[in-house]
């Protein structure tokens, strides 16, 4: 029971109830307070100037779509007892909670090869000693290790409570209507059959349209162009400072969080001491080093950092086959001919970006129809070829200097 009566007033979904004093604690710990100052766009606030939202806000509105869903599960006799409930709000509340500063955009980059699933494990694995073993149980949900899947499924799954409010959250903080998905209606659609979530057949539409709000939400607002270059420019510039860092010719500040993150080997030894610098990185740590190595002696790392806080991003091209080696390298001779002092890998580079609307391998998405027969979503909708959209859809990137 709650001691208090606390709400958090939503734009999207008007008030939100926290439903237990656990649960608050959780909101009201420092490392979920982190979430505020960790923005969930990334860098896209360079493109859509209202995107400030941060992490924060989303976990708190996945917290009340999972409400949501439980009272219509409850609702279609699906037992669902009081300590699953608390659990299931506990597990989309904290399963960002390993974000680093700009969300996706430092993903594998202040820590090489360690992605913010792992470091949210590490968290909550850590909160869950804090508060006495009392998150044990969403932690078996998180892993897919609880009996009932359909609880791990509602977690990360083809339509997981996550998605559902990032995409109406992110829709309405960027102004791209295209992602303002009919949530209410697929909340009010789900049900359980045999452990596994499902979907009543007069659904079919809205998760129809909630495939497509996704990929183009995905190609006209995440993998935006300039957003993606603003990201790219971002990579780049921890990668010259790692490179410095570790040859020992950048001078090092013991008392910034990033610094001991930069070595080549943390990520071999990544251990409490680590994580607790980690956790306190936020974005405007890294907007506050950037600063201060605007003055860097270090021609590269200076140049970088100015292209990004004076935004003034490199030139981007894409299109759907990789660019040629000869066009690649006319870009890069031209480059040493005007800048022969600056190592031209930080400044022309190629790459690929994609986008899998619909994984197979995933999970299905089921439908239950009128009779009550479980059949997979692509056997519902004869129109949209689902072959197609479970291949992913690559674009190749070339970025370098406008001038």
């Amino acid at each position: 029971m709650l001691k208090k009566n606390t709400i958090f007033n939503d734009p999207i979904y008007g008030f939100i109830t926290i439903e237990s004093d656990l649960i608050l604690q959780l909101i009201n710990h420092p490392y979920f307070q982190r979430l505020r100052r960790i923005s969930q766009m990334g860098l896209s606030v360079l493109v859509y100037p209202g995107a400030h939202h941060t992490r924060f806000e989303h976990a708190i509105g996945a917290m009340h779509v999972m409400q949501k869903v439980i009272n219509v599960l409850k609702r279609k006799n699906i037992k669902i007892s009081n300590h699953e409930s608390e659990a299931l709000q506990i597990a989309i509340l904290l399963h960002d909670i390993g974000h680093g500063p700009f969300s996706h955009a430092t993903e594998n980059i202040i820590l090489k090869g360690v992605d913010h699933e792992y470091i949210s494990l590490k968290i909550i694995e850590k909160l869950n000693d804090i508060f006495e073993k009392k998150l044990a149980l969403a932690l078996k949900i998180i892993k897919n290790e609880y009996h009932r899947k359909f609880m791990y499924q509602l977690i990360s799954g083809q339509i997981d409570v996550d998605r559902l409010d990032f995409l109406k959250r992110d829709s309405f903080y960027t102004g791209v209507t295209e992602g303002n998905i009919n949530s209410e209606r697929i909340i009010t659609m789900m049900d359980v059959k045999n452990e596994n979530l499902v979907f009543e057949y007069k659904s079919i539409h809205s998760i129809e349209k909630f495939l497509l709000a996704r990929r183009l939400m995905y190609w006209q607002v995440y993998l935006h162009k300039t957003s993606l270059v603003a990201e790219l420019l971002l990579v780049k510039i921890l990668e010259r400072y790692r490179e410095l860092i570790n040859s020992k010719k950048q001078k090092i500040d013991t008392n910034h969080p990033l610094e001991l993150l930069m070595y080549d080997n943390v990520n071999e030894n990544f251990n409490k001491v680590l994580l607790n610098k980690y956790l306190k990185l936020e974005d405007l740590d890294i907007f506050y080093l950037i600063k201060i190595m605007r003055k860097s002696s270090d021609n590269v790392l200076r140049k970088l950092c100015n292209q990004i806080i004076d935004r003034k991003l490199p030139k981007i091209q894409v299109q759907e086959i990789p660019f040629s080696d000869k066009d690649v390298s006319t870009i890069k001779k031209d480059f040493y001919n005007k800048y022969p002092n600056l190592d031209l890998n930080f400044f022309v580079y190629t790459g690929n970006i994609s986008n899998q609307m619909y994984k197979t391998e995933h999970s299905q998405i089921l439908i239950k129809t009128k009779t009550g027969e479980i059949i997979p979503l692509s056997n519902t909708i004869d129109y949209l070829d689902f072959d197609h959209f479970s291949k992913p859809i690559f674009q190749h990137y070339l970025c370098y200097p406008k001038e």
